[in-house]
């Protein structure tokens, strides 16, 4: 028999030609006890394997360090392209509406509206880090040179104050004459001994530090361009990732995979650009703020404060006790009245803006975000902080979806409100609410309180009858 023949139309045909259908007969007794036994084989090797993760953990901790440093301009960009989504949504939006109104023709519609939006981004972006540097390098040169002619003038005024203080006769003088002997004596000893030794370290980490500098510079300039192709082929990503967990995964596992990817991406996309919002707002209204009370370092203070409020909770007093100690150099009644003025402004910014902004976007109390801050500002540091919060309200969301889950099998309340003090699930399983509870308990007093004047009256009667004996 032949492999190959002609058909009607010329081509060439053949049984692997096309695609072959597999049929599903049934596995055989045979098969079914071969798969028993590969199943039994593969949990023998994923135990030894584990056993072996737990022996080298360090290495692999070392290798996954290793690989997401080699990956640093990929994270990078996935995170410039979050951030950034946005805007390229916005502006592709209002493009394809316009070119659907002035450009009906138009063949091209979605792709230009992609190209400019990314294009509108990317100088968003671009003016938003070169408008920073304009604002803070030259303020930071400024306060730097300020700082450098102004703190030896007031240290001197200081040891001033010291010296006219210990020149009387007094206990406290004393001490002072101590202490200032003691303090000059170990910067001496330390200026002979180890002074050297830490001005060579100092310069060994200055360089290494600016290396790094520029090494993370050049990640972060490969991230932009990540970033650019990530924005471009997002669908493709989307469709492909979607696809290859329909692959993998059952039906309803791979639906409800899909379900908390998306409410993962609502609830970072939500809480992180709104913080961001709000934080540019704050950063504003300190300015105008400082500017008024006619402060110190106005600018660099106003820039330090909104980047540190993205940090949730902890954030502004970050940034507020080191741009306090600036101003206090400066002018220490100015820093009193900017520790007043910051606490306001927290304020406005928690029972307000910060409200009206993010809303719920997370779903948690004020109790777990500090546990989510302090978890993730422990194990990540300052990123860990920002992204503690989402990250938590994820999973908690996912524990709630599993206990709601579980309340709705048993045919239980999932509300948090039907919990309260007097409502319970009696042995059948059946919810009693604290509305009926509180009338049973109510009906339960009033027969009480009937049983008790019953007993009270038959106690009188019996007095009074061995009264009368």
């Amino acid at each position: 028999m032949e492999e190959k023949k002609e058909n009607k139309t010329g081509e060439k045909s053949g049984y692997y030609i096309k695609r072959p259908q597999f049929k599903n007969q049934g596995p055989s007794k045979l098969r079914q006890q071969f798969r028993q036994g590969m199943t039994l084989f593969v949990v023998i090797i994923a135990c030894i394997i584990v056993y072996f993760a737990l022996l080298r953990f360090d290495d692999i901790l070392k290798m996954i360090f290793l690989i997401g440093n080699v990956l640093r301009p990929v994270i990078y960009g996935l995170a410039i392209a979050f951030l950034l989504n946005p805007i390229v949504k916005f502006v592709e939006k209002h493009l394809i509406v316009l070119f659907e109104k002035k450009l009906p023709a138009f063949q091209k519609k979605q792709e230009t509206a992609r190209g400019l939006g990314v294009l509108a981004a990317i100088c968003v972006l671009l003016a938003v880090i070169v408008a920073l540097c304009n604002m803070m390098i030259p303020e930071l040169y400024r306060s730097i040179v300020n700082m450098i002619s102004t703190v030896p003038s007031q240290l001197n005024d200081a040891m001033d104050a010291i010296t006219r203080m210990t020149s009387n006769d007094t206990t406290l003088g004393q001490v002072f004459t101590v202490l200032l002997t003691q303090a000059t004596d170990f910067v001496e000893s330390w200026m002979r001994t180890d002074l050297m030794d830490q001005v060579n370290k100092v310069m060994s980490n200055v360089t290494v530090g600016m290396i790094n500098a520029v090494s993370e510079l050049f990640n972060w300039v490969l991230g932009l361009i990540v970033s650019v192709y990530v924005l471009f082929g997002k669908e493709a990503f989307s469709k492909q990732a979607k696809k290859i967990i329909y692959a993998l995964f059952k039906p309803r596992d791979a639906n409800l995979i899909l379900h908390l990817t998306g409410k993962s991406n609502e609830i970072f996309s939500g809480f992180i650009i709104g913080k961001i919002i709000d934080s540019l707002i704050i950063g504003v209204l300190c300015f105008i703020g400082l500017s008024i009370l006619k402060m110190p370092y106005t600018l660099l203070v106003s820039v330090i404060v909104g980047v540190t409020n993205v940090i949730p909770v902890f954030g502004p007093y970050i940034g507020a006790i080191p741009s306090a100690i600036l101003i206090l150099l400066s002018n220490p009644k100015m820093g009193l009245y900017f520790i007043i003025f910051i606490l306001v402004l927290q304020q406005i910014d928690g029972n307000i803006i910060g409200p009206k902004i993010l809303g719920d976007s997370t779903g948690l109390s004020s109790f777990w975000v500090i546990v989510a801050i302090t978890l993730g500002g422990g194990l990540f540091g300052i990123v860990g902080m920002l992204l503690g919060v989402p990250t938590f309200a994820v999973f908690y969301y996912v524990v709630s979806m599993v206990i709601n889950h579980k309340l709705e099998k048993r045919k239980l309340p999932t509300t948090t409100d039907s919990y309260d003090t007097y409502s319970y699930v009696d042995d059948n399983g059946e919810y009693v609410h604290s509305e009926h509870n509180e009338v049973l308990r109510e009906q339960k007093e009033s027969a009480a309180d009937v049983i008790d004047g019953a007993a009270k009256e038959r106690g009188r009667g019996e007095d009074a009858d061995s009264s009368t004996k």
